[in-house]
């Protein structure tokens, strides 16, 4: 199913399209993505990378390095800090967009929560969603999950 998504940093400065088929969307609880979203849980929509085009804006980069000690390009909004993307380094067709820039959130459903042995106490976590205490091994499921929302 092909999908056409915009979105932008806070500011607007920097502006995106993505047309093609997401991959999959997820909640992170990670205490990095707590950091990162000053919030509960940051998220993740994977898309093929070749999908995303910048429309307005140049945004910067910062790389950090994960626990796992991979690498991680973290882009965002020069003037208003905004996070958009996040793209492991070696990984070339995969990018994920923080699905809060997106113009419009509202049919946005996560199929999984990772990193659920650092999620925050109050927050009650959906029962029809996959839960995973760390990264999954494997991220296929996650992918079969996604497809299976948009056959419903």
């Amino acid at each position: 199913m092909s999908e056409i998504f915009e979105g932008q940093c806070q500011c607007g400065e920097v502006q995106y399209l993505v047309s093609g088929e997401s991959l999959t969307l997820f909640a992170c609880h990670c205490h990095d993505c707590q950091r990162q979203s000053s919030s509960a849980f940051g998220m993740a929509l994977w898309i093929r990378l070749q999908q995303m085009q910048l429309k307005t804006g140049q945004p910067k980069l910062w790389v950090r390095k994960m626990p796992s000690g991979r690498e991680m390009e973290c882009t965002f909004c020069p003037t208003c800090g905004t996070r958009l993307f996040h793209r492991l380094l070696g990984q070339t067709e995969i990018i994920s967009i923080k699905p809060g820039t997106l113009n419009d959130t509202s049919s946005l459903q996560p199929v999984a929560h990772i990193w659920t042995s650092s999620v925050q106490p109050w927050l009650h976590l959906d029962e029809d969603c996959l839960h995973y205490t760390g990264n999954p091994d494997d991220f296929q499921t996650l992918f079969e999950a996604w497809k299976k929302n948009f056959a419903e």
